[in-house]
């Protein structure tokens, strides 16, 4: 495939900006109170709010949110993590491939200053490294969604079937879970 280019999804960015933030919230979570689990440990109840994304907390939990990281982020560290996630996410709601771009490159200097955080210039390298495969998403607007869906589908019928070893079987199993088969196909077997 020649004219095939590589895309970077939302869903991957995102998983990556989440695991940025949760690192963050983690390490400071682990310096101001000495880990989880202790009874001012403000950060360990926000990590469910620092994961969701934006427009799905309501203004109940927005401003549960920031009460706890005033609480428990003194030098305000999640937060800035956050919002660069919440920035980078953004990214994928820019209609227009230029813009994106623009955006990308504006988001990728930020977080790289040397005052931010180690996650968050890591961060911050991420949409400077793959701006490109970002972009690309901005002018086909396709994801590997689909094929995971089939390749998990296919890793769930072998752990089930616990190895099938006669691959005719395993690939008639695989057509069998993922709908209609072509029985023509199926030359081995024949329908009742």
């Amino acid at each position: 495939m020649p004219h095939a280019t590589q895309i970077a999804d939302p869903f991957r960015v995102a998983r990556l900006a989440n695991s940025a933030a949760d690192d963050m919230r983690r390490r400071v979570q682990n310096h101001t109170t000495g880990g989880r689990g202790t009874k001012g440990d403000h950060l360990y109840r926000t990590r469910r709010l620092l994961l969701r994304a934006a427009e799905r907390i309501s203004d109940r939990g927005r401003t549960k949110l920031r009460g706890l990281l005033a609480a428990g982020d003194p030098r305000g560290e999640a937060r800035d993590a956050w919002h660069a996630k919440e920035t980078l996410r953004g990214i994928y709601r820019i209609g227009d491939r230029d813009l994106a771009l623009e955006a990308l490159n504006e988001l990728s200097r930020d977080p790289r200053d040397e005052t931010f955080s180690p996650e968050l210039n890591k961060l911050g390298r991420t949409p400077h490294t793959w701006r490109t495969q970002i972009t690309n998403w901005h002018r086909s607007r396709i994801t590997n969604g689909p094929t995971e869906t089939d390749n998990n589908l296919a890793k769930l019928i072998k752990r089930v079937s616990f190895r099938t070893a006669n691959f005719d079987h395993y690939r008639t199993r695989v057509l069998l879970y993922a709908g209609k088969p072509n029985w023509t196909l199926l030359d081995n077997l024949t329908p009742r």
